[in-house]
């Protein structure tokens, strides 16, 4: 279609042709046929076609603080097209709008800085064609969309707690059990099923210099880790209180809580199975089935793709009792422990013997812009909140807070689980 400018160009150069003809003024007329003769041209090589506009998948390139979306938006136009405006939308407002030169093809590249995670929108793409001299204009393209999976990406952590019951044969840690493999458990006479190898010639000539009894060293064997990683999806908050009702969301470049739980998940995963450990996966605010304890690269590609996928399902039923996970199994609770829901569970989990560590999640709030009355209904919900805390210490919760240094403590916690009973330690 034409633009507006070339349209006004065509009706000057009529009304002045025409006034030109009724005066009997040629010079008018010749002023007049200047923009008719230009319309008539621009009419002629208006291009006809039709454009068409794409958007390549998606590839992640990701640092430990945030991740680049990088695609490209491929432009087709027809034939005579000499330029296109192109129109970039993302979370519903506009990122970029750009002129660009086209010569039948055009592929722009397209990078998208995000904190998120999960599944969300790369871009919104609209395309406008422009002909020569900016006469015609075609009507814009329909939206074209892409979505893509942003999976969280782990930070690497030092030492790491372990359960106070080890599984398995072999594995990366010290049992307490006799085996091979560890370090010394005792010095002990042989034995039938002692292997030969395993006498100490030093304390035998020692001790029986007759030989009439020979002694053997015994190890510790050693054995693996079963380790839980429970996710609270049922919050998904931002720093900014205000928007925790819903009416809106947080801002595309605040992290939220389910954000922190999908990295500090992830990290830990990618810890203990450098390790050698097995790692399972399961959701407290879904009823679906968990992802079984499992070791190796490919176990960690899968809990990443399935804690991309965790997301706030609606308003979930309370639980009668905690999932069932394996006996002896350290259970890793990640929620912002906004509700006693979680809490609950934690409890329930640590009666039944087991290590639990409560990871917090909440992200640092921002209370500057509140005005009273909300300041005052967060500090009940923030009280309530450290209630819960409190109470989770008392039964031997296990606190991290993620948005600290979660290394330091977890560190701390995996010495604390070294430290055997015996010699001033309680059992």
């Amino acid at each position: 279609m034409r633009t507006r400018p070339a349209a006004l160009g065509v009706a000057a150069g009529v009304v002045l042709l025409v006034v030109g003809a009724l005066l009997g003024r040629p010079d008018v007329a010749v002023l007049g046929a200047a923009p008719l003769v230009a319309g008539a041209w621009d009419l002629r090589r208006r291009p006809a076609g039709d454009l068409a506009v794409t958007i390549s998948r998606p590839t992640l390139a990701a640092n430990r603080e945030a991740g680049s979306l990088r695609a490209a938006v491929q432009v087709s136009a027809p034939h005579g097209a000499v330029a296109a405006l192109v129109g970039v939308r993302r979370a519903g407002r506009d990122a970029a709008e750009v002129l660009v030169r086209v010569d039948g093809r055009r592929e722009l590249p397209l990078v998208v800085h995000t904190v998120r995670t999960g599944p969300q929108e790369v871009a919104t793409v609209e395309v406008q064609g422009v002909g020569p001299g900016a006469a015609s204009v075609s009507w814009p393209t329909e939206p074209v969309d892409r979505t893509a999976l942003v999976l969280p990406l782990p930070v690497p952590l030092r030492d790491l707690p372990l359960p106070p019951r080890l599984h398995g044969l072999t594995g990366p840690h010290e049992s307490r059990r006799p085996g091979e493999g560890g370090g010394l458990r005792d010095v002990h006479p042989f034995a039938p099923g002692d292997r030969l190898r395993r006498i100490d010639w030093r304390v035998t000539a020692r001790r029986a210099p007759d030989l009439r009894e020979l002694y053997v060293r015994r190890e510790h064997a050693q054995a693996e880790a079963n380790v839980l990683l429970v996710v609270d999806s049922r919050d998904d908050v931002g720093p900014d209180p205000w928007t925790w009702r819903g009416a809106e969301g947080p801002r595309p470049q605040d992290p939220t809580s389910l954000d922190l739980a999908r990295q500090a998940a992830a990290s830990l995963a990618q810890g203990y199975l450098a390790l050698g450990d097995r790692v399972g996966l399961d959701d407290l605010g879904v009823r679906r089935r968990p992802l079984p304890p499992g070791g190796g690269r490919r176990q960690l590609d899968r809990i990443r793709h399935a804690l991309a996928l965790t997301r706030p399902a609606g308003d979930p039923r309370s639980r009668l009792r905690p999932p069932q996970i394996p006996s002896g199994a350290l259970v890793v609770l990640f929620s912002t422990f906004l509700d006693d829901e979680a809490s609950h569970v934690a409890t329930q989990w640590r009666r039944a013997g087991h290590r639990v560590l409560a990871v917090d999640v909440l992200p640092s709030l921002r209370v500057r812009h509140l005005d009273l009355k909300e300041r005052l209904a967060l500090r009940f919900v923030m009280i309530a909140r450290e209630d819960r805390l409190a109470a989770l210490a008392d039964h031997d919760v296990e606190l991290v807070v993620w948005r600290d240094d979660p290394a330091v403590a977890l560190a701390r916690m995996s010495r604390r689980g070294r430290r055997r009973p015996g010699a001033g330690v309680p059992a």
